[in-house]
């Protein structure tokens, strides 16, 4: 068996940037389930689209693949939806 390396001392970068990430989708999640924010609102896209961007990121820099494509695809929808002008949205 090979030997593991040291855990790294404090959070790493992906760690925060992460942590940032999710932190915003979840603020988007519960304002929204408590009546505080629309999913129509920009506030809420703008949420979904920079704290999913974030999470993809820092999946990929700790090389987890389903979490990329998860957090990617979410990113993207919600950019989609975002700059999606009112009228055409559902």
């Amino acid at each position: 068996m090979a030997p593991s390396l040291p855990a790294p001392a404090g959070p790493t970068i992906a760690d925060m940037v992460g942590s940032f990430g999710v932190t915003l989708l979840l603020a988007a999640f519960a304002l929204n389930a408590f009546g505080r924010l629309r999913s129509d609102s920009r506030w809420y896209g703008a949420l979904n689209v920079v704290g999913a961007g974030l999470a993809a990121i820092a999946s990929a820099l700790i090389g987890y693949l389903p979490f990329v494509v998860l957090e990617g695809t979410w990113c993207i929808v919600a950019l989609v939806r975002f700059v999606r002008p009112p009228a055409l949205r559902p």
